[in-house]
């Protein structure tokens, strides 16, 4: 009989390492901007140092207040992978630290997105590992479960599955799917590549802002004097 809501599915489908590098250095806009600015974590999770969050989508679903599920995800997980945890964004009990904050960067694994608390937050302010998160308390976790590791879960409003690419910068989180993610990084550099062109032509006094007069005339603008 199914344990509806505790039980662990072992094997994912990830893309390969060469796409997922592909998007190492794009900035979570210029990706938003090529998924019609959707598919963005909520701007309340954010990073707890200066370190960029590139991988593959591990996911944990647990209830609030435990991390077992969590500890079992470090576990499994491959190098290159992110630990997406949805604990349904409480804001009262952490479920990590810096000891498994220390053992997931040993096992290689890239990161943590978590819809939740962590603790050990000034620790993690000098460890070379990025960790995105709601916030911080000094409440921990308790390790009873239930919970399931690689099923589809949500976090910072956006549904992530296992496989999906993570990138996180200063911004926030972006979540690609991997069957469009070809697609997207294609035009991610792009958008990149223009960016760059605009930066030049601001620089050089050549930016032309036609744009601006072309789009209130489109929408009758009311110019007075």
């Amino acid at each position: 009989m199914s344990n509806i809501g505790m039980r662990i599915y072992k094997n994912i489908k990830r893309p390969s390492k060469e796409l997922v590098e592909g998007f190492r250095g794009l900035p979570t806009p210029n990706i938003a901007d090529n998924m019609n600015r959707f598919f963005c974590v909520s701007s309340e999770i954010k990073g707890f140092n200066n370190c960029k969050l590139l991988g593959t989508a591990f996911t944990v679903r647990s209830r609030t207040a435990d991390n077992l599920l969590f500890h079992k995800a470090i576990d499994m997980a491959e190098p290159g992978d992110v630990i997406v945890v949805d604990v349904q964004g409480d804001k009262i009990n952490s479920v990590c630290g810096e000891i498994m904050m220390r053992y997931a960067k040993k096992r290689g694994i890239a990161g943590f997105l978590i819809d939740g608390l962590i603790r050990d937050s000034g620790a993690l302010k000098e460890l070379d590992f990025a960790v995105f998160a709601r916030g911080a308390s000094p409440m921990g976790p308790y390790k009873d479960g239930p919970g399931e590791i690689n099923v589809p879960v949500s976090c910072g409003g956006v549904v992530i599955n296992p496989g999906d690419i993570i990138v996180g910068d200063e911004d926030g989180v972006v979540v690609i799917k991997a069957e469009e993610a070809a697609e997207v990084l294609e035009k991610a550099k792009a958008t990149y590549a223009k960016e760059s062109q605009i930066f030049k032509s601001i620089e050089e006094g050549t930016i032309d802002r036609s744009w601006v007069d072309e789009k209130l005339k489109e929408r009758g603008c009311e110019i007075i004097d």
